[in-house]
């Protein structure tokens, strides 16, 4: 809005001419993100508390989690305000990639929110069943990948993916391409709303990897820069910057209520909103595999779940005291603090792999 609206002014004052630069847009819409994160926090925390709207905690959990039962959740709408809003603010809103991603980001974010709404405000244990929500996370990745089908903003790229670590290397998926998009959104969404189960871990991850993927976004849109490093250039990509630097600044902002101990949890509104935000920019940057790299911890997370269902199912036994694996180094005696400050440093790591990857190939 602010770009539509200030941009053109440049003829008056040769000072209007900031609002073009996506370095200036993308570094206010991080503080916009921040600032607005403290502005609806307390009276977002303030109006769960007035609904009971608290967490219930697993009683086949950690027991030191047991005295969190009642923490207010649904704090994902702080996320969602303070993603959104810079957006629509600092964004060209006429770019396909910001109709896309927001889409998406929504998308999701009400999908969480049916969920924590029937289990915290309805009371029904359940919320939406694990089938619903796989149904509704499918639905967006096909809607998302017809809408790439019309809409073919990658050109010739349109059901290819990039290859890390390769120059000029991509795997065309053909008539794959959509169930692969389906496979990879609703992977990557699960994926966090798994990670989130200790004060400030997703949220934090989620802040490391969206700065990645400014840098990703940057890059991508720039035709000298993608020349120079040999990636793929994707005009108008580089508007993605905008939302994802919104997202660290909303990130760091939701930190500041959900660091430990918690005044208020991301519950599966602001979970399913950031996995579905990632899965889509990888998707829209041609940087699924990337995504796997920047999110490792995510990956790590998910997969330790996935071998101890398939190891507990084939063998009888458990790989892992508890799954997802966060809770498995809480059972060996690692306070909570410590597995979230140690998995920051992983996140940070595989963020550095990723962008690493810009250079060697």
């Amino acid at each position: 809005m602010l770009y539509h609206l200030l941009a053109p002014l440049v003829g008056v004052d040769t000072f209007f001419n900031v609002f073009r630069y996506i370095t200036f847009r993308a570094a206010y819409a991080t503080v916009t993100a921040l600032l607005l994160s403290f502005l609806v926090g307390p009276p977002i925390i303030r109006k769960m508390r007035e609904l009971k709207a608290g967490q219930t905690i697993r009683e086949e959990g950690p027991r030191s989690h047991q005295s969190k039962a009642g923490t207010p959740t649904m704090g994902g709408l702080i996320i969602l305000i303070s993603t959104v809003v810079p957006t629509l603010l600092w964004a060209d809103l006429s770019n396909p990639f910001i109709h896309l991603l927001l889409l998406s980001t929504i998308w999701m974010g009400v999908l969480g929110f049916l969920d924590d709404y029937l289990k915290v405000v309805k009371r029904k244990s359940r919320g939406l069943i694990a089938r619903q929500k796989l149904i509704g996370q499918a639905l967006l990745g096909i809607l998302l990948g017809a809408l790439l089908y019309l809409r073919p903003i990658h050109g010739d790229f349109v059901t290819q993916t990039s290859v890390p670590f390769f120059k000029n290397v991509f795997l065309a998926l053909g008539v794959l391409y959509v169930p692969f998009i389906i496979f990879f959104l609703t992977g990557i969404t699960n994926a966090v709303n798994l990670t989130d189960g200790l004060d400030g871990l997703a949220i934090g991850l989620a802040g490391i990897a969206g700065f990645a993927f400014a840098g990703f976004s940057y890059v991508a849109g720039r035709a000298d820069w993608s020349s120079y490093l040999q990636t793929l250039y994707l005009p108008g990509a580089g508007e993605l910057t905008i939302y994802s630097m919104s997202l660290v600044g909303a990130a760091l902002g939701f930190l500041w209520f959900n660091a430990h101990p918690a005044e208020i949890f991301m519950g599966d509104t602001g979970s399913l909103a950031v996995g579905g935000a990632f899965g889509t920019l990888a998707i829209l940057l041609k940087a699924e595999f990337l995504l796997v790299i920047v999110g490792g911890v995510f990956v790590m997370e998910a997969g330790s779940v996935i071998l101890q269902v398939a190891s507990f199912k084939l063998r009888g036994k458990r790989i892992f005291r508890m799954s997802p694996i966060h809770h498995h180094f809480e059972l060996l005696g690692w306070n909570e603090q410590k597995i979230v400050t140690r998995f920051y440093i992983l996140g940070i790591l595989f963020a550095l792999l990723a962008l690493s990857t810009l250079k060697i190939r």
